[in-house]
């Protein structure tokens, strides 16, 4: 833990704030200190562009006033300031009483005393000199640019530690610290004469890691760094895609998207119920459905996990202090289960929340999340990606995340990807472009055939999940195999955008 973070006076605007909050009427107070320092690197080939430091520091409390929620943040941090914000959020709650319809009850909880919770890293990147980052994505950015065929370079670093002290009124106590970074570069080859250029980026994803994922074993630079210019090269000489249906072998580099969008939204419960709908829909995955909709075929189990080591959505507790937990979202292909915090648990006949309440700012308040939500491989056999492929007479491997589009009740959807290879008789055979595929939910996920081994399974996500407004940005990982899905709809993107 930051010992900068446990310096502040954290106890003492807890007490003074659940003090004044429990004298103004409240029968339920949270307080919150949320501490998020980030660092943004930016480099075109070779040069620095942007370097951003920043750091936010505020004290949240939230109240309950006769069923009704109240909220109220300062920037400042001290008894007094705790106590009048306490103050003027039960006077919030109080003003809001008569609009509001539905009394707030919340499940219920354990009570967690003065509990601590690190997320898993080796190196806080926040030690390392801002040169020694830089001098990397130099050097990174070098070995590409060496490359002929390759024109420019784009090379960025996000970083963020994020340490939250939260108190509530039933005595709990948790202080948590987590880290996250992202590393990206992308090259870019231009063809002058046409007018035309093709890009390709690495594939390593938003980690819940420090340091080390740059300069250790958890990635292979050096392999892919080596293998972009000639895989880019063969890109742009590559045949464009016959539009149809087309049997896909999907890597996980790819696949992480369209779980988040397609699986990971749609089991918000929020969405489901209409409470969530301004920002980016609501879902067509309703509570009659629970229990009884086929979402996919029963190779499909899909698992929401607040406790994946170096998940993104992982913590100790939520914001509404809630233990880490996993459950089923999918099982056997069977809908059932939902995301849900301590408000809407009872709402669906739950005696407890599955902890998914998170604020990305002292000034913003709580709201249900999406936990890490993953695709489970193959329990009985470690099927390999190669294995997968051999299974396809005449389709398509897809590998890496780019465009996507979703309608708002995240049933109808297209994805394109970073990289398209032709499968020919059960053997890879050189490069497509201008893939995109298509399909409703659950027509696509019951078209799922087979599902890779635990080999195969790995962690992808993003820092930047959009949701409520005031909008609020949360990180999240999504961990899955390689998967074998059949028939799936085929467009061209060139086509489709009206190229010749």
């Amino acid at each position: 833990m930051d010992e900068r973070f446990r310096d502040l006076p954290l106890t003492a605007v807890a007490d003074a704030a659940l003090t004044a909050a429990q004298a103004a009427g409240a029968s339920r107070t949270e307080v919150r200190v949320h501490r998020i320092e980030s660092q943004s690197i930016r480099l075109r080939d070779g040069t620095v562009r942007a370097i951003t430091d920043s750091t936010a520091l505020g004290l949240a409390v939230r109240v309950i006033v006769d069923g009704t929620w109240g909220f109220a943040s300062s920037a400042e941090l001290s008894a007094d300031v705790a106590a009048s914000t306490a103050t003027a959020a039960v006077e919030v709650a109080r003003a809001l009483r008569s609009l509001n319809r539905d009394q707030v009850a919340l499940a219920d909880e354990p009570v967690y005393s003065d509990v601590e919770w690190v997320s898993p890293y080796e190196i806080d990147p926040f030690v390392v000199p801002t040169v020694d980052k830089v001098a990397l994505l130099t050097e990174f950015s070098a070995r590409l640019s060496a490359s002929d065929g390759v024109d420019h370079v784009v090379a960025s670093l996000e970083q963020v530690k994020e340490q939250t002290f939260f108190a509530d009124s039933a005595g709990t106590r948790i202080t948590q610290q987590r880290v996250r970074l992202q590393p990206v570069l992308e090259a870019t080859t231009v063809d002058q004469s046409a007018g035309e250029f093709e890009t390709m980026r690495t594939l390593a994803p938003p980690v819940g890691r420090g340091w080390e994922f740059l300069t250790g074993t958890a990635w292979d630079w050096d392999d892919e760094l080596a293998h972009i210019p000639e895989w880019l090269a063969e890109k742009v000489k590559a045949p464009t895609v016959e539009p149809g249906p087309t049997d896909l072998v999907i890597d996980p580099t790819n696949l992480w998207l369209t779980i988040h969008e397609s699986i990971g939204h749609a089991t918000e419960y929020d969405r489901a119920i209409g409470y969530e709908s301004a920002y980016a829909g609501t879902s067509f995955a309703t509570p009659d459905k629970l229990g009884t909709l086929q979402y996919g075929s029963p190779v499909m189990t899909v698992t929401a996990d607040r406790t994946e080591p170096h998940g993104l959505a992982t913590v100790g507790w939520d914001d509404e202090g809630v233990a880490g937990q996993r459950w089923d979202l999918v099982r056997d292909g069977l809908f059932v289960g939902y995301q849900l915090d301590r408000a809407f648990a009872p709402r669906l006949g739950l005696d407890r929340s599955n902890g998914c309440s998170y604020a990305d700012s002292p000034h913003h308040v709580p709201i249900q999340r999406m936990a890490n939500v993953s695709l489970q491989p193959d329990p009985e056999r470690d099927t390999s990606t190669a294995e997968l492929i051999s299974r396809v007479e005449n389709g398509i491997y897809i590998v890496g995340d780019k465009s996507w589009s979703i309608d708002m009740q995240r049933y109808n959807f297209q994805f394109t990807g970073q990289r398209f290879f032709r499968i020919r008789n059960g053997s890879i055979d050189g490069q497509l472009r201008d893939v995109a595929y298509q399909a409703t939910t659950t027509d696509f996920w019951n078209a799922l055939e087979a599902v890779g081994g635990p080999s195969t399974w790995r962690l992808g996500g993003a820092l930047n999940c959009g949701k409520a407004q005031p909008g609020q940005v949360a990180a999240v990982s999504h961990g899955c195999p390689s998967v074998l899905v059949r028939g799936v709809n085929i467009l061209n993107t060139r086509t489709e955008g009206g190229a010749a």
